[in-house]
């Protein structure tokens, strides 16, 4: 079953346009690069959307709310651990792109939020994480299903539950928000690292 957030259209639309993980569609690269004259390299919002709420426990059973991090530049993503394509590339890229920010690292929090309740367990993300050079570089939030409907729906997710194959196709988007909590700028799923280590100063800025 597919749910959709009636207030977050806008997302939504660019969920369509740029595809998502375990779709048929595929992000492409023109959508990306349409924007590159403005400085940011993903879809710049404007005008800029408030962050919905977020808050959940991650994968350490720490609780986690995205309030905590104004003053800081934040992406979220939405992936899960079981994913055959993109969700582990989201997160390969993520864990480079800090890697390759070095000293400036601490400018910017990366946050996922599983889209499978059932399978992504503590257990599955820490392994999940550690085999993509992700451990302790993000906050990997989970939980039931109750729990995450929310916060799907504000944020504009859609997420489609194949029961035969036990496996999600989701709008796998990232998210870039300012240290004043607005959502500037969307990422699709091809997003380099380099794109990254670009955009955060630029976010931290704004």
């Amino acid at each position: 079953m597919i749910r959709r957030a009636g207030h977050w259209p806008l997302l939504l639309c660019l969920a369509a346009l740029l595809g998502g993980c375990g779709s048929s569609g595929v992000a492409t690269g023109e959508a990306t690069n349409g924007v590159v004259g403005s400085g940011l390299q993903g879809l710049v919002l404007r005008p800029q959307k408030p962050e919905p709420p977020l808050a959940l426990r991650n994968y350490t059973g720490a609780q986690v709310n995205l309030r905590a991090f104004r003053g800081q530049a934040v992406l979220v993503t939405f992936v899960y651990t079981h994913c055959p394509d993109v969700c582990p590339l989201i997160v390969s890229n993520l864990a480079a792109a800090q890697r390759q920010l070095g000293p400036r690292a601490h400018e910017v929090h990366i946050v996922a939020v599983t889209v499978d309740p059932k399978n992504d367990t503590s257990t599955a993300v820490r392994k999940f994480l550690a085999e993509r050079g992700a451990a302790g570089r993000m906050d990997y939030l989970i939980g039931s299903r109750r729990e995450l409907l929310p916060v799907w729906n504000t944020w504009g997710v859609a997420v489609n539950v194949n029961k035969y194959e036990d496996t999600e196709a989701h709008s796998a988007l990232l998210f870039g928000i300012t240290p004043a909590g607005k959502i500037a700028v969307v990422y699709s799923s091809n997003f380099t690292p380099a794109q990254i280590v670009h955009d955060v100063p630029l976010l931290e800025r704004s």
